[in-house]
């Protein structure tokens, strides 16, 4: 059974779909140095208002807006959901445990912060009795919630999937813990730079509504791209820091490849992880250089919406469908000084695009890759 994608919603620090995707283009960025927290210093973040949100506020907008792209009403009984998030309401919670220990709150209502009622809640909105799956896996769940629908329909469970991740990572504990690692940038994104700093967290969110090819077609559905296959495999190494030989992760894009029928020389665009520290570029550009010696073209988000964690997969997967749907590459945001030699996409322009492959990559050496094949070209 052949998967498309029939709909695309996504929510940034640069706007909704249609703004996000032209200022990528455009080679803008939603970071900028704030003070989320007068407990903590000035850092550079990408939040989508003044306060870090909280995820149910814009997670119903989101599922609204799938379902007007794929266009979809409901009731969807049928329709089986995939929704994930690294840190769910962990916001929320720090919160609560704050007014908790100053006499002034309670923890009553706790259940109702549990990571699935994302996947809960969006399920309840669009009527779904179907399957119902709320992955967690660090920074690859955007890509699990991706591959976990793509199952579904190729076990033939449902007609249709919506899958999806949202993430709001901008709380106390993220800020200080990843400082403490060393791992947070103090200015801005720079994947792949020379003077590179660290990640920048972003509040992103994206769902996408997958279907098979024949439905799509008998309903005239907007196509953006097919997903041809995927592979995750875990280093068992360390808990933040990839193995020093990639050969998990690099088995992780053979096995996608493999399991799509594509070669390496038939990927033209690839969407690194490329978080900007100084671990994961390297590692990636090493992967990248070992595994297409045709030089593909190579250009991430991250410079332009930070790093949303456990969203930021699918956050990838929907520019990539962008980009092949359009046929035109989107810049490397933030890279002026590459420190590797990749083949950059530099500025927007148009490109015959075939195949793309999406990669992530987690905390406790997860390894994920997915590839797309463009139905316009």
């Amino acid at each position: 059974m052949r998967v498309v994608v029939t709909g695309i919603s996504l929510c940034s620090g640069l706007g909704n779909l249609a703004q996000s995707w032209q200022s990528l283009l455009d080679g803008q960025t939603a970071i900028q140095l704030r003070q989320p927290f007068l407990e903590l210093p000035v850092i550079p973040v990408a939040m989508l208002g003044k306060y870090p949100l909280d995820l149910e506020a814009w997670r119903s907008q989101l599922v609204t807006e799938v379902l007007a792209d794929a266009k979809l009403t409901g009731p969807l009984k049928n329709c089986a959901v995939v929704v994930g998030s690294s840190r769910g309401f962990q916001g929320r919670i720090e919160t609560l445990n704050q007014r908790f220990h100053q006499g002034d709150g309670y923890l009553s209502n706790w259940l109702e912060l549990l990571p699935q009622q994302l996947a809960i809640a969006t399920a309840k909105q669009i009527g779904s009795q179907s399957g119902l799956l709320a992955p967690m896996g660090a920074c690859t769940t955007g890509l699990w919630s991706l591959c976990q629908g793509f199952e579904l329909l190729q076990r033939g469970e449902c007609p249709q999937v919506l899958v999806g991740a949202i993430e709001s990572p901008i709380t106390q504990l993220s800020i200080a813990g990843f400082q403490k690692m060393g791992a947070m940038a103090e200015q801005g994104c720079f994947p792949f730079d020379k003077h590179r700093e660290g990640l920048v967290l972003g509040e992103n969110g994206a769902m996408m509504m997958l279907e098979n090819l024949d439905s799509a077609k008998k309903r005239q559905a907007k196509i953006y791209g097919e997903v041809l296959g995927w592979s995750f495999t875990c280093d068992a190494h360390h808990v933040s820091a990839p193995q020093k030989s990639h050969q998990p992760a690099l088995r992780a894009i053979a096995q996608c490849l493999e399991r799509s029928s594509l070669s390496p020389d038939d990927i033209d665009h690839i969407h690194p992880h490329g978080t900007s520290t100084t671990l994961n570029d390297q590692a990636e550009a090493a992967m990248i250089t070992d595994s297409f010696s045709h030089r593909p073209w190579v250009s991430g988000s991250k410079g332009a919406t930070g790093h949303s964690l456990g969203a930021s997969g699918i956050l990838s997967a929907a520019f990539s469908l962008m980009m092949l749907r359009s046929q035109r590459l989107f810049p490397c945001v933030g890279l002026r000084n590459p420190e590797f030699d990749l083949n950059f996409v530099w500025q927007s322009q148009p490109q015959s695009l075939r195949h793309a492959l999406c990669l992530s990559f987690g905390f406790g050496g997860q390894n994920g890759a997915i590839a797309f094949k463009s139905l316009t070209n």
